[in-house]
């Protein structure tokens, strides 16, 4: 991940902070500094780990450490808020929309809190399924299941015609949910809020299954997904090893990334290859991935590939279509595979290969969220409520050696978050595979 050495990583703010926080009576049992965080001195350096103490006069890039404030910018009375969820499925967005609601209603008296219905396209002007009231009693079982009970969608209307609909439903704080685009359509909302002259705060909750935002080591639903694609790939072994010459090839989330395959690899320890889209690879030619498949099979009789959506583009073309998000769509690497290799095979060798084909990308996304991803999925909802009651805006809630932080929008645009041959992760997974070190 290539980090600009000019990155601007301070954070907006609405304004003064004036109002005691409601946080304040639940300091009895704590020690007050303990409980509060002040941003000005608890920060989080971009290249090293916690500094207590942070001057401003030292030319470091550091984060904001994320937490509550002492005073906050809302008056939560007066405050009304707003929920979206964007982009596609993961585990834990039911979990993250819970928390949200809980943290603003029990902790800072805010009753007044509505969900968005699909998407930024429920910010239209006159949309087509109107928002939701959130309340405790609604939200405080939504966690045991899958998907957002708000719903989901890509792409948006006109910015100045979602401003319009905050104004006139006066809303104070929207939280964002989403991947990329969603946090890059915050950021044109805040620009146009900040052109009006209002004042709405606009906090991000990073969502990628593909776990490729940075400044983020583990993105929420991400764990859940790693778990569930191993099971996956374990049964592929099973499938494989049950015939012979037997294939089983696994295509799983990733369209630029290859967290969830690299990952699921090594939890498995099953896979006997993976391809992921940072790392090129060749199917057809001498040390190639079907001449070492080759050698597997007349050794072992039977093998396992697990493979990333994006991976291998370069062998199937542009498809030339996009998404409603502007998303280009990716030819089938899996069934591109599947096919190839088998006709690949009977030309070249005369040799029967049984290709067991499984794509679980759907059923991986809309699984409820494991304990791990629970409790992460609360912490970021919690520390979102904070910095907006706080008055800050046109930020994320990151997490950076080992810490929550306050990363602005801009900060995440055009920086890029991939697996790095020379890091641990693919030194592991060349490791359990056992394949080559590249593909030429």
């Amino acid at each position: 991940m290539k980090i600009p050495k000019d990155m601007n990583l301070s954070v907006k703010s609405l304004g003064e902070t004036n109002i005691s926080s409601p946080l304040s009576k639940h300091t009895e049992c704590f020690e007050d500094n303990f409980f509060f965080t002040d941003s000005k001195k608890m920060r989080i350096r971009l290249d090293a780990h916690i500094t207590p103490e942070y001057s401003e006069t030292k030319n470091i890039q550091s984060f904001e450490l994320a937490g509550p404030s002492r005073s906050i910018y809302f008056e939560p009375k007066k405050t009304r808020a707003a929920i979206v969820t964007c982009g596609g499925l993961c585990p834990g967005l039911n979990d993250v929309i819970r928390a949200v609601v809980m943290e603003l209603h029990y902790w800072y008296n805010v009753k007044n809190v509505i969900g968005i219905r699909y998407g930024y396209s429920g910010l239209a002007t006159n949309p087509e399924y109107p928002p939701m009231k959130l309340t405790p009693d609604i939200v405080s079982e939504i966690h045991k299941q899958g998907g957002t009970i708000l719903g989901s969608s890509r792409g948006h209307p006109p910015v100045n015609e979602m401003v319009d609909t905050l104004v006139h439903k006066n809303i104070n704080i929207l939280f964002c949910i989403g991947g990329d685009g969603t946090l890059k359509g915050a950021h044109a909302l805040v620009e146009e809020i900040e052109r009006r002259g209002l004042k709405i705060s606009v906090v991000g909750i990073p969502k990628t299954v593909d776990n490729d935002i940075p400044f983020v080591y583990k993105s929420f639903g991400f764990k859940t997904a790693v778990a569930m694609a191993s099971q996956v790939i374990d049964c592929a072994h099973v499938e494989a090893v049950a015939a012979k010459n037997g294939v089983g090839l696994v295509k799983l989330m990733g369209r630029s990334a290859g967290f969830i395959s690299a990952y699921a690899t090594c939890a498995s320890g099953n896979a006997n290859y993976c391809l992921i889209p940072e790392m090129h690879f060749e199917p057809k030619g001498p040390g190639n991935l079907y001449q070492h498949l080759k050698a597997r099979l007349l050794k072992k009789e039977h093998a396992v590939i697990v493979v990333a959506e994006g991976a291998g583009q370069h062998l199937i073309g542009d498809s030339g279509l996009c998404d409603a998000s502007g998303n280009k769509k990716f030819s089938d690497i899996g069934r591109f595979l599947r096919f190839g290799m088998t006709d690949y095979f009977k030309s070249e060798w005369d040799m029967e290969i049984n290709v067991k084909y499984i794509s679980p990308s759907y059923i991986i996304r809309s699984v409820p969220a494991n304990s791990e991803d629970s409790i992460l999925c609360a912490d970021l909802g919690r520390l979102a409520v904070d910095a907006a009651m706080a008055g800050k805006t046109d930020l994320m809630i990151g997490h950076w050696h080992g810490e929550f932080t306050h990363v602005p929008f801009k900060a995440v645009q055009g920086v890029k978050k991939r697996v790095n041959s020379e890091q641990r992760l693919w030194t592991s997974v060349l490791s359990c595979t056992g394949q080559p070190l590249n593909w030429w």
